[in-house]
């Protein structure tokens, strides 16, 4: 993973662990990796790691079992909402782009359906 200095690496982290869970790499009830090879295996400090994993705790989108390990949760309606701040995320950006572009909504609405219809098994 390659950081930035946007912000603090655990919230980086944070954000990629919610892209892996919004998109269905990580799916409901998945095992997530112990703490020291996560970190191992992004490059950071355990306690970074952990701080991270404990911010998707108190999100809602994983959960720990003492016995067992760190799961995704399995809460439907949570990982919708999820999906639902991710898309809303990429939408203001979208927005602004079309906005600065001067297109109208209905011409961006346009442009949505072709890559809608293009790159989607629905219609």
């Amino acid at each position: 993973m390659n950081f930035t200095s946007d912000g603090p690496i655990y919230l980086q982290i944070v954000d990629a662990f919610e892209d892996a869970i919004a998109s269905g790499r990580w799916a409901p009830g998945d095992r997530l990796d112990a703490v020291r090879t996560l970190a191992k295996d992004y490059g950071v400090n355990p306690n970074t790691m952990q701080k991270a994993l404990s911010e998707l705790d108190q999100r809602g989108l994983t959960a720990s079992d003492r016995t067992r390990g760190r799961f995704v949760t399995q809460e439907e309606e949570v990982i919708s909402a999820l999906r639902r701040k991710k898309f809303m995320e990429l939408s203001r950006s979208w927005v602004q782009l079309a906005q600065n572009y001067h297109l109208s909504w209905k011409d961006s609405l346009e442009i949505l359906q072709e890559l809608w219809k293009g790159n989607s098994h629905e219609a």
